[in-house]
């Protein structure tokens, strides 16, 4: 997934967007790394706030 790159375009850390999610740093970094899965409620979150679209992030388009 791109998470960690769309994050580190907008120049944010895992501890803001976990704030912004509500979960622990810890659990942010893991879908990150792709250590658990990211909710599909979490993503949808997560595209509005980059206003991109779920496919990008999951890396289903460019």
């Amino acid at each position: 997934m791109r998470l960690k790159e769309v994050r580190e375009e907008n120049n944010l850390t895992q501890n803001q967007i976990a704030a912004y999610l509500n979960v622990k740093q810890n659990t942010y970094s893991q879908y990150e790394t792709e250590k658990r899965q990211l909710p599909i409620d979490v993503l949808i979150r997560l595209a509005k706030f980059y206003q991109v679209t779920t496919d990008y992030l999951l890396e289903l388009e460019d």
